[in-house]
């Protein structure tokens, strides 16, 4: 995939023209507020040969909720602006994935969890990332090139992010909630009317990415969601089902 991802990145560059040099600063500053941890075992240990559900906000979030009540013992990785509605309802992710620009009060509500922070850095979130001292499980990604305690396991929104994520400590399966990629932006997601433009085009972007994504995995890939080319579209009825 490491190939493959360099040209992406170089597409994500140029289409939201965005600094390679910011990254790579953003990147540095995250590596130098990290502590050493032992969070990348705890992760492989939660995902490998797993059954994984990937949580966004999109618009199916609010019909997924009491759905992932039944599932309180599956393994999920939340997207951070799905994580308050998550948390309010009983839900508690085992990973969130987050650049940071999610509710900052639920962040630190659950920062000394055993829940483990992906906290990705970029060329916009500098000024965030010292929230990251406060999470006491935590690793640092970015979508540039890695190096010490940053990694890179591609993708490019926080929900996608979360299912590249998924596939590089080997998930058997993944399942998709409230990833929806379409024209609607979910209430959860907090968009302003006037970013609503680029946020179509991320979730676009993201929704390419892991099309991508499901003619390079050894993982089987379900949405509950929007239908995605590569992904297998099922009803929450058949779940009990594609988990056994």
């Amino acid at each position: 995939m490491k190939l493959g991802w360099k040209k992406r990145y170089a597409d994500i560059l140029k289409e939201f023209n965005y600094s390679e040099k910011k990254d790579k600063e953003s990147a540095i500053l995250l590596n130098s507020i990290l502590k050493e941890s032992n969070a990348n075992q705890k992760i492989i240990r939660l995902i490998e040969g797993k059954t994984v559900f990937v949580i966004g906000s999109g618009p199916s979030l609010l019909t997924a909720i009491p759905v992932l009540k039944r599932y309180r013992k599956s393994i999920k990785i939340a997207a951070d602006s799905s994580l308050e509605s998550l948390v309010k309802n009983g839900i508690m992710p085992n990973i969130i994935v987050t650049d940071l620009d999610g509710d900052e009060d639920t962040l630190k509500k659950i920062a000394k969890t055993q829940a483990i922070f992906v906290v990705h850095a970029h060329g916009d979130n500098m000024e965030k990332l010292a929230l990251a001292k406060k999470f006491k499980n935590c690793i640092g990604t970015t979508q540039s090139k890695p190096f010490s305690k940053i990694q890179n396991f591609g993708g490019f929104t926080d929900g996608d992010r979360g299912v590249f994520l998924a596939n590089h400590y080997g998930a058997k399966k993944i399942i998709l909630f409230g990833m929806d990629f379409g024209k609607k932006i979910g209430k959860f997601s907090k968009t302003k009317k006037i970013d609503r433009e680029t946020k179509l085009m991320k979730l676009k972007k993201g929704e390419n990415l892991l099309e991508w994504l499901s003619t390079i995995t050894k993982s089987e890939l379900f949405t509950t969601s929007k239908s995605i080319k590569g992904f297998q579209k099922i009803s929450y009825k058949e779940l009990d089902i594609i988990i056994t």
